[in-house]
């Protein structure tokens, strides 16, 4: 297996490479490892599920010397290592603190849907769906250690410049 952090961030048609670490649905955290090339288990999540695929943009590295959060809004899980080609529609800003550390750091997440979906399918975060994402990071954040404060949401525009900020090629 190739090393899925050094795949560029996007694909010869425009769309967003996210590759999956978690899918949906999972009660545990899987996490990729560079070193090992392999999909690894990082925790457990206590009384959460992850509510989507969650995993990161390729070729990107954020703040965190991670590389670029990514959520993948559907309805159905795929699995570990999945290169989900994908549309970014919003970026919820978060900063993360760990226990600890002296600073926060910045730690967006991109919010992307699977750029082949079904006819019809809406583009719009409702504010329901926005307090539910808040509230899991928030959450699967102080099972880790963390504290996540969340700053705001921004449009597709500033999720794509994001991912610009990031890319590591």
């Amino acid at each position: 297996m190739s090393n899925l952090l050094e795949l560029p961030s996007w694909d010869e048609q425009g769309r967003l490479r996210v590759i999956v670490e978690t899918p949906r649905g999972s009660a545990f955290k899987i996490r990729y490892d560079p070193a090992l090339q392999a999909f690894a288990f990082q925790r457990p999540l206590r009384g959460l599920r992850y509510p989507h695929d969650w995993g990161f943009v390729a070729g990107t590295q954020a703040e965190d010397g991670d590389p670029l959060d990514a959520l993948v809004l559907h309805d159905e899980p795929t699995w570990p290592g999945i290169v989900l080609p994908s549309e970014p529609v919003a970026i919820l800003r978060t900063r993360d603190k760990k226990a600890g550390a002296d600073r926060e750091l910045q730690n967006d997440r991109v919010i992307a849907l699977p750029s082949v979906r079904s006819a019809g399918s809406d583009t719009v975060i409702s504010p329901h769906k926005r307090r539910e994402l808040e509230d899991f990071f928030r959450t699967a954040g102080e099972q880790s250690g963390k504290s996540v404060r969340v700053l705001g949401w921004g449009d597709a525009d500033e999720a794509r410049a994001a991912i610009e900020q990031t890319r590591r090629q």
